[in-house]
């Protein structure tokens, strides 16, 4: 009974293995094989792309040279990575202010110059966000800042945050960049590269209210000595005579932190251009096109007058994170809220 049963079931089974046996071979049965056989190669395809493991992130060959340790990541080759037609942009971030570097990252994209942009992080926290994001784009210059005081104009932190700048331009120049340094409280309405106009070893922006056809040479000083010109957007080529009043400003910046007054960087940038500007050749941007922010949000006639004309807007001649911000917001400026993902840095949490 028992090898009755056996035997039928073991008959039973090879006539099934027959029947799926011919199936297989028959032609519906190849062409399921075929297909199974295609959809398994399309997935361990797909499965072996950088794309499919990380969507967000760029699988450019270019990031393989750059140091995983950001800390040891120099200004040499940051410069060297983001460095497009021998021209870096940069500007100096702390991290309280990352939401007014986006805004002014989605600004500069929309005009094609974000791939030149170098962020020198004065803070850890600011370092290793931006390069997880944006692999390469941001260096620290020992040594670091505290990464949680949003510093105030006029106060010791702001004076030591704005103090480093002449010497991180000077070592872009010695490098032979052309440099344009931007604070982050600006927006870009044009490309501001069309109006730097002959070869000048530097072009700076006025804070002072001049007239429309003003000249582009160095103002002379008031009856106080000094002049207005602003250390907040600038433009140098790696010239002997820009890199004379780097120097000169770095030398300024030493003597002025000894007073009592550190407020910032700007009356000893001003005092080092009127004691170089036999020896440098000097450019003033037209200030119609780099308003100060005490005419642009402050003179409705002149942002008229002068429609079409403006480059970049500065957000200076008011104190304080949250007005800055609002007044971006009440002038439509605030590009971070609706298009954050136009910033390479996309969306910050």
């Amino acid at each position: 009974m028992a090898q009755r049963l056996f035997s039928s079931s073991h008959l039973s089974h090879s006539s099934a293995s027959n029947r799926r046996h011919i199936y297989l071979m028959s032609r519906n049965g190849l062409l399921l094989l075929v297909a199974l056989l295609l959809l398994l190669g399309v997935s361990l395809r797909w499965s072996a792309s950088p794309l499919f493991i990380c969507p967000n992130k760029s699988s450019s060959s270019s990031y393989s040279s750059l140091p995983s340790n950001w800390r040891d990541y120099s200004l040499a080759q940051a410069a060297k990575f983001v460095a497009k037609d021998g021209t870096v942009i940069v500007c100096t971030v702390s991290y309280p202010f990352l939401p007014f570097l986006s805004n002014w990252l989605i600004s500069v994209s929309r005009q094609k110059h974000q791939d030149k942009v170098l962020v020198i992080a004065e803070d850890y926290a600011t370092l290793y966000l931006i390069n997880e994001k944006w692999p390469g784009h941001a260096v620290l210059i020992p040594p670091a800042l505290d990464s949680q005081t949003a510093h105030k104009f006029g106060s010791k932190g702001f004076f030591k945050f704005t103090s480093r700048r002449p010497r991180h331009l000077m070592q872009l120049l010695e490098l032979g960049y052309n440099v344009m340094y931007n604070d982050v409280d600006m927006v870009w309405l044009q490309d501001p590269f069309q109006y730097l106009e002959g070869s000048h070893d530097a072009y700076f922006t006025d804070d002072m209210t001049r007239p429309l056809n003003q000249s582009h040479d160095l103002p002379p000083p008031d009856r106080n000595g000094v002049t207005y010109i602003c250390s907040c957007m600038i433009f140098l080529r790696p010239t002997n005579g820009a890199k004379l009043l780097m120097k000169k400003w770095n030398k300024e910046l030493q003597e002025y932190g000894t007073k009592a007054y550190e407020g910032n960087d700007q009356p000893a940038f001003n005092w080092a251009l009127n004691k170089t500007a036999s020896q440098v050749d000097l450019y003033l941007l037209s200030q119609a096109a780099f308003p100060t922010g005490g005419l642009y949000f402050q003179n409705a006639t002149w942002v008229e007058e002068t429609q079409g004309k403006h480059v970049i807007i500065h957000n200076n001649y008011i104190i304080g994170y949250e007005n800055k911000m609002k007044r971006f917001h009440d002038f439509g400026l605030w590009l971070v809220d609706d298009h954050a993902f136009e910033s390479p840095l996309g969306k910050l949490e």
